[in-house]
This record gives C-alpha cells, sequence and structure tokens, in this order.
C-alpha cells in the first residue's frame, strides 16, 4: 500500500477513504474467490493473486479521485458504493447479487405467497429479462415473451436493481398496478405496459393424445413436486393404456426446483449420469439415475425447448439430450443453473453470490452455455416483430389513444411441435 500512499499528493476526504477501503476489501475478497482481474486466474500463484489484486486497487483508488474531485458535481459517495458493489456482483453472472442494508432487511421480510403478474425473470445486459411468462397470468395477456427486456418498473431502472429486488417488486397486493417499460425488437421506444397484479394460479400438467393415441404430450410449466408427481402418475397409466411413445414439452418451464428436475429426469433414465454440481467451495456431486426410479426408460422420446427453458427444464433436457434418451427440438435455451448462498456484511448489507453451478452429464455448464437442440426451429413469435399487446387496453401508454383491435389468426400454427411429431412419427417403438 505504500506505492498507493505515493500517488496521493493532496489529502483525501475522509468518506473517500472510508469507500476505498471497503472497496479494496472486497476486492481482495472477490480476487481470493476466484474471478479475473487484470488478467490473474483462480490458477496462478498466490503471490501473483495478491499482486494483481493491489494494482487493481490501485487503478481503483485512481478513478475515485477523480470522480471525487473532477466530476461534475460533488457525488453522493454512498451512491456511488452501492452502485460499485452492485455492479462488481452482477459481473459475475445475473443470480449474483448486492443488497443494500435496507434491501437486505425488506428481502428478508418477505415471506412470498403474494400477488404476481406471471412472469419469470432474470438480467442480461444490465437490464431485467423476461425469460417466461405464465400462461392466462396478466403478463400473459398483456403479449409479454421471452427475451422482452424491461427497462423499468414503476419509473425506476432496472439496471440500478438488483435481481433479488426486482423479483419483490414484481411481487404485490392482489389488484395493485404494476407499470413496466418493455423493450422489443424493431421498436423505436419502450412499450408503457399496465399490468393488475393477481393470485399466481399454475396450471397443470398438460396432457394430450396425438396419432391415434400412440403418442403422450406432457408439458409441466413448473418443476416442483406436485405437477412432478403428476407426470409420474401420467406415465405409469400410459404404460398401463399401452401409448408407445413422448413427446415432453419444456418450452418456457424455468420454475421449480433443481431436485425435483432430477427426479423428473430420472423417471425417463434407468442410468447414467443426470447431471454434476461444482464450485470453488463445493465439492462436486454428482447426480446418477437410479433404476427403482424409472417408470418409462424405452419409449421414443422427443423433447421440446425454447428460449423460455431455463434452470430446472434445461438440466433434464441435458439430462435426455447427452444420455441419448431424446431427440432436442426448438431453439437454444435461455442458460440458467447455479446455486446461491447468502454472506451477511457487518453494516447490515449482504451478497447474494453464485456458489456452484449445474453441469450437463458432458460437463458443459447450464448457465454458460444454455441446452441447443439437435433441431432448431424457431418458434412463431420469433419472427413476429409486432407482437400483440397493442391491441390490448392495458398495453397502452397512458397518453396514447387505444388501437383498433388487429383481427387474430383462427389457427396458430406451432411449427416445433409439428417437427417434433414429425420425429416421432417417423421412430419404431
Amino acid at each position: 500500500m505504500i506505492g498507493l500512499a505515493r500517488r496521493w499528493f493532496q489529502p483525501m476526504p475522509k468518506s473517500l477513504k472510508i469507500f476505498l477501503l471497503a472497496v479494496s476489501s472486497v476486492l481482495v475478497f472477490v480476487v481470493l474467490l476466484g474471478p479475473r482481474f487484470s488478467g490473474v486466474s483462480a490458477a496462478t500463484e498466490p503471490q501473483q493473486q495478491q499482486d494483481g489484486a493491489y494494482r487493481q486497487i490501485n487503478v481503483y483508488s485512481e478513478v475515485l479521485r477523480h470522480v471525487q474531485t473532477d466530476y461534475v458535481v460533488d457525488p453522493n459517495i454512498p451512491d456511488v458504493t452501492s452502485g460499485a458493489l452492485r455492479g462488481l456482483l452482477e459481473s459475475l453472472d445475473a443470480d449474483s447479487s448486492y443488497l443494500s442494508a435496507d434491501d437486505y432487511k425488506a428481502y428478508k421480510a418477505d415471506k412470498g405467497g403474494k400477488a404476481q403478474v406471471g412472469i419469470n425473470i432474470s438480467k442480461r445486459y444490465g437490464y431485467a429479462i423476461v425469460v417466461s411468462t405464465v400462461p392466462g397470468s396478466p403478463a400473459d395477456r398483456a403479449g409479454l415473451n421471452n427475451s422482452d427486456i424491461i427497462e423499468a418498473i414503476d419509473g425506476h431502472d432496472t439496471r440500478d436493481i438488483s435481481l433479488a429486488m426486482i423479483r419483490m417488486m414484481l411481487e404485490g397486493d392482489s389488484g395493485s398496478e404494476l407499470m413496466l417499460a418493455v423493450i422489443r425488437p424493431r421498436r423505436p421506444a419502450p412499450d408503457k405496459i399496465i399490468l393488475n397484479r393477481t393470485v399466481a394460479q399454475i396450471p397443470a400438467v398438460t396432457e394430450t393424445m396425438y396419432e391415434n393415441s400412440s403418442i403422450l404430450y406432457l408439458k409441466p410449466l413448473v418443476l416442483d413436486r406436485e405437477h412432478v408427481q403428476q407426470v409420474e402418475s401420467k406415465l405409469k397409466a400410459m404404460n398401463k393404456a399401452g401409448n408407445k411413445k413422448i413427446l415432453l414439452d419444456l418450452r418456457d418451464t424455468a420454475a421449480g426446483d433443481m431436485n425435483e428436475a432430477i427426479r423428473l429426469a430420472n423417471l425417463f433414465l434407468k442410468s447414467g449420469t443426470i447431471a454434476m454440481l461444482e464450485g470453488q467451495k463445493v465439492p462436486r456431486q454428482t447426480f446418477t439415475a437410479e433404476p427403482s426410479k424409472a417408470i418409462n426408460a424405452t419409449a421414443p422420446m422427443t423433447v421440446l425447448v425454447n428460449r423460455g427453458t431455463a434452470g430446472p427444464g434445461e438440466l433434464v433436457a441435458a439430462a435426455l439430450q447427452d444420455n441419448h434418451r431424446a431427440n432436442l427440438v426448438g431453439e437454444k435455451t435461455f442458460g440458467e443453473g447455479s446455486q446461491q448462498k447468502t454472506f451477511e456484511l457487518e453494516d447490515g448489507a449482504a451478497l447474494i453470490l453464485s456458489v456452484a453451478k449445474y453441469e450437463s452429464p458432458s460437463g458443459k455448464k447450464l448457465q454458460d452455455e444454455g441446452v441447443t437442440p439437435e433441431v432448431i426451429v424457431a418458434s412463431s413469435s420469433s419472427s413476429d416483430d409486432d407482437g400483440v399487446d397493442e391491441d390490448m387496453d392495458d398495453s397502452i401508454s397512458p397518453d396514447s389513444q387505444p388501437a383498433a383491435p388487429a383481427p387474430k389468426p383462427a389457427v396458430t400454427v406451432d411449427d416445433q411441435l409439428n417437427k417434433a411429431l414429425g420425429l416421432l412419427k417417423s421412430k419404431t417403438s
């Protein structure tokens, strides 16, 4: 730190000294955890790691000195601190967050169970992004689609809000209003959408028969204990009824529990690796299929995925693909699959840090690479430039006039479903 002191030729304000100490501590902590700073990787020698950390602190101190002395106005150092720490955590991955003391207090007090608008959400490009929507929810009725970017929530820029707090902001009392500014492809300005929160009703597993009941179509929207149990029951009934093929639709399946996803994959696998989990301080775990838990491990099978397939849905898709149990049809999945841990700080703030990532049986990290199907088929919404939101009263900017409803097609062609059914038809039982 002697080199750092020599660079300063004027006394530092006390607030800046405190800030530098805090940021320096965080930087050293993060460097020792493993992320790369100034080209220093987790594999380098300890002394080189420390040297790299100190060099980065020197750069930080120089930047902060210019901010303190040369910025157009006297900056609010606590706000700068919070922004720097939030950016530091979000540079790691979307699920890592910094919560200020006030935010963490609200986060701990939140017991869930509130009314929502039906959005599964993450962060990309610094903004909140829609992963998928719940069918029949306010978000679905307003025409929100996966990959729509939420620029602001109730006037608050999502770049300045951690993912944990964004998810809390989407909740509220039943019937309460939520205003979103949504960025869509090829739109010159964000759409202003007003939604009314409702108590979420997650649909049961959809079951449909195709090709004279020879193909059983199953669509679980959420991979929790209840919905996985529904799939298990339907598979047992299928074995008794003599259905011969399975079409599992994991499109827009983004919510649920990773352990339940492992259980679902095991219903179709008698042997083989389902997934792996590992972190710097989390010992490697390998989840292997148990023969006694398999219900139907032989019927020809195809799985549908899209950009809204995330987390638990991706784990199942990757397990079935890598074990050559099923062909995947659709689009590359979202890319999510990590385990978080909360670290409380002395000032009442907290870090929500990803400490381990799930891997496919072939060793690909779901968070980093997602899952790419063998057969790529774009969804109909991928080429829809206009969306449907302009036709709905609660999707229009308050200062604009409602447009006349446009005629909607009587039949929606599902190219992905048709392709998957075609593949299954060609498979012998």
